[in-house]
């Protein structure tokens, strides 16, 4: 009787929730509070959730089907610049010549100025503005002066933009110029993004032209003195061309953060075209993404779609499976981590998960089109762990709401996460 009547209780306090009801598990409530977040979010979405410290999957939505990744692509792109060039490479401008120096250190024949699809060379006015840092006109004109003494020139000075082939946008545009959503001229030789303005509402027709002159009016504003004769205009430098002057871009860890914190599609096209012309054999956006597509099967074991570098083309498909494997293999890469921008402080999340756990404890790559809004990163959990995250959700009105689901509800789920 007294066995009866303790069993009797004890199912009494389970259906009450008393103190023998077993507590949901860390794991449940992760799951159901990402479960109410995805069908909040009211798109066809896929998502992932991994444990990095132990390997264990969190939670599971859908998570093996391909979605447009949006500006989540960046991450295929940088990850792929930075293991193919190294942290500490550099991308050159250079100055080549062909002729001779008088006594007087006049130089006689043609110096070409040869781009090496380095995005961030311009003026320094731009450079400051636009990312802190970069390579200007003027630092190469000083480099030029210092190291040859160049008094005059008589001749000819040519801009050669040849690393790059001549097309100016990416597939999602048919090639053609974009200042609206490639936000630049993609050219061997661009000057200030090829902007013809410095509010960027402008092009250049003729970006290595512009960039060329630019260059002659560095030289001139230094006191070196170019004949009225002097013609200036493009073509390509010959392999024999001596060289004279460098001026090299940031580090492509630097520009690889420069374009995942903010997502800038003119950074990653341009480093997309890079790649192409020093490991592709042309310096194409094809080229690119065929080195992008092979080091992603070759290092990380992931076959995603892509054919541009920004991740605006609708041809572009990647699951969350694929990015959850880039992020697990990459997590102790500093340099690529550290590009990532931080919740609640800067860049695409600097207007998200503002006082919450997640702040200062997730980073991530957004990425938006007017259909789609993605999240995928890192968050360090309240249990000390480092989890990986992909929130890919496509089909929707308002990627403004998703996003808001995605940063300040389903991102701070995860910092939470006390397993």
């Amino acid at each position: 009787m007294r066995r009866f009547v303790l069993i009797l209780g004890a199912l009494i306090s389970l259906a009450a929730g008393g103190p023998a009801a077993a507590a949901a598990s860390p794991q449940s409530a992760l799951s159901g509070a990402l479960t109410q977040g995805m069908d909040n979010t009211g798109g066809a979405g896929g998502a992932l959730v991994q444990d990095l410290n132990t390997g264990k999957t969190l939670f599971s939505w859908v998570a093996n089907t391909g979605r447009l990744p949006a500006s989540v692509e960046k991450l295929y792109t940088t990850s792929t610049a930075l293991l193919r060039f190294g942290p500490n490479a550099t991308l050159a401008t250079r100055v080549l010549a062909a002729g001779s120096f008088d006594r007087h250190r006049g130089f006689h024949g043609v110096l070409w100025l040869k781009g090496g699809g380095d995005p961030t060379f311009g003026s320094a006015a731009f450079d400051q503005s636009a990312y802190g840092t970069g390579a200007t006109v003027g630092q190469l004109a000083d480099n030029l002066i210092r190291n040859t003494g160049i008094k005059s020139i008589q001749g000819r000075i040519v801009g050669d933009d040849t690393y790059f082939d001549s097309a100016r946008g990416t597939p999602a545009n048919g090639y053609g110029p974009d200042l609206t959503d490639v936000e630049g001229l993609l050219d061997g030789l661009a000057y200030d993004r090829g902007f013809a303005n410095f509010e960027g509402t402008l092009g250049q027709p003729r970006p290595a032209l512009y960039a060329t002159q630019q260059f002659v009016g560095a030289l001139q504003a230094r006191g070196v003195k170019v004949a009225s004769n002097t013609a200036v205009y493009t073509g390509q430098a010959p392999k024999k061309a001596q060289w004279l002057a460098t001026v090299r871009s940031p580090s492509i860890a630097t520009l690889i953060r420069l374009t995942n914190t903010p997502s800038d599609n003119y950074l990653a096209e341009m480093l997309l075209k890079g790649l192409g012309a020093k490991f592709g054999g042309a310096g194409t956006t094809a080229a690119g993404a065929a080195v992008v597509r092979s080091e992603l099967a070759d290092e990380f074991g992931i076959h995603p779609s892509l054919n541009d570098g920004s991740g605006l083309s609708r041809s572009d498909s990647t699951s969350p499976v694929q990015i959850v494997s880039l992020l697990r293999q990459l997590y102790r890469n500093q340099d690529f981590v550290g590009s990532l921008a931080i919740g609640g402080e800067t860049g695409t999340l600097q207007d998200e998960m503002n006082g919450t756990v997640a702040q200062g404890n997730c980073r991530g790559k957004t990425g938006t089109l007017h259909d789609v809004a993605n999240l995928v990163g890192y968050c360090r959990a309240r249990d000390g762990h480092t989890l990986a995250f992909a929130f890919l959700i496509n089909s929707i009105s308002d990627p403004n709401y998703v996003h808001s689901v995605e940063g300040n509800q389903m991102a701070v789920a995860v910092a939470n996460y006390d397993g």
